[in-house]
């Protein structure tokens, strides 16, 4: 009896022991969530650092989620797929809602990453432009006639008295919005952070003004749609909870931030030294002054969506309410 009594003891313990050493490995094995996120442009630019790193670092992983990033058309695009339900979350600017809501898309900003704009007018150092109102006559490039740069350099040209009938405004593309600037083709830039290091790195001298001066644009910013919103707020909780630990660790530490970046980006390698730049640009001009990471400014919010209905962006506004929400951003 005894002996029937410790052999089945041993065979309890041993049991006990191997499904100790096994289930780590099964709670680890547990499928994890899989998310295609939209991004307006290459994830390979630098202006996608946070989600990168957020990738890179685990920090999707770490809340259930397999991410797969995607490229749009850029941010209406984003919009457009979002609100048709071929993805749950994706990235544009703060101000892409305002566009996509005239055109009866329903989605929402539900973070923002930073309280500046996206957009600085980058200026050749020896040309001394201290005001867009020095631009009169010039030739100044933008990505494209319906890009937030065009919108950002319209919006600081009106606030000075000028139109886009003053200035030789160029929609130059992705990468020739900076090298005709480079080149000299052009006095200045509407650009973003990447754009001014890569004309730098070709040997332009520039001064930057930031575009907050005269015009709130606004940062990149997270979108999903009124449905997921309302559905599944988990996951968007998630998904803005990783994105916003990827920018903090920007802000924190821009040197250990780009290793990172760079080790997971790897088509970066050997271009350190510039990514740093990047992101330092990123952490000066649109990521700081934020109250809290992430927070929609609804006030900035409305005078921008005043600009887009004065010059015939959009056609009517819409209530600020259905363009955002803070409660993820807010949330414990």
């Amino acid at each position: 009896m005894t002996r029937a009594f410790n052999g089945t003891r041993r065979a309890c313990l041993s049991l006990l022991a191997t499904a100790a050493l096994v289930s780590p490995l099964v709670a680890h094995a547990q499928p994890m969530q899989e998310i295609t996120y939209l991004l307006p442009a290459p994830g390979t630019l630098p202006a996608f650092g946070p989600w990168m790193l957020a990738q890179a670092k685990g920090y999707y992983e770490a809340e259930g989620l397999k991410v797969n990033f995607v490229t749009a058309r850029g941010g209406v695009d984003v919009a457009k797929q979002i609100g048709a339900g071929n993805a749950v979350i994706g990235g544009a600017i703060g101000d892409t809602p305002i566009i996509a809501r005239a055109q009866g898309i329903p989605v929402k900003a539900v973070a923002v990453l930073g309280a500046g704009s996206l957009t600085q007018l980058v200026s050749h150092k020896d040309e001394k432009i201290e005001s867009p109102r020095e631009l009169k006559g010039k030739t100044v490039t933008v990505l494209a006639y319906t890009d937030t740069t065009y919108y950002a350099l319209l919006g600081m040209l009106s606030k000075v008295g000028l139109t886009k009938n003053d200035v030789n405004i160029q929609a130059a593309g992705p990468a020739g919005v900076w090298q005709q600037f480079a080149a000299k083709k052009a006095s200045a830039m509407a650009g973003v952070p990447d754009w001014t290091v890569s004309a730098m790195d070709a040997g332009a001298q520039v001064d930057i003004m930031p575009a907050d001066l005269y015009f709130k644009s606004m940062a990149q910013a997270i979108l999903a749609s009124d449905e997921t919103i309302a559905k599944n707020p988990q996951l968007i909780q998630k998904l803005v909870r990783a994105t916003l630990k990827g920018m903090k660790d920007i802000m924190a530490d821009p040197k250990a931030a780009t290793a990172v970046y760079v080790n997971h980006v790897p088509v970066h390698k050997g271009k350190e030294a510039s990514i740093q730049k990047a992101f330092e640009l990123f952490n000066q001009y649109v990521y700081a002054k934020q109250k809290v990471p992430g927070l929609m400014d609804e006030a900035r919010l409305g005078e921008l969506q005043k600009f887009y209905v004065t010059n015939g962006v959009v056609p009517k506004e819409t209530p600020l309410k259905d363009l955002y929400t803070n409660q993820f951003v807010l949330a414990k």
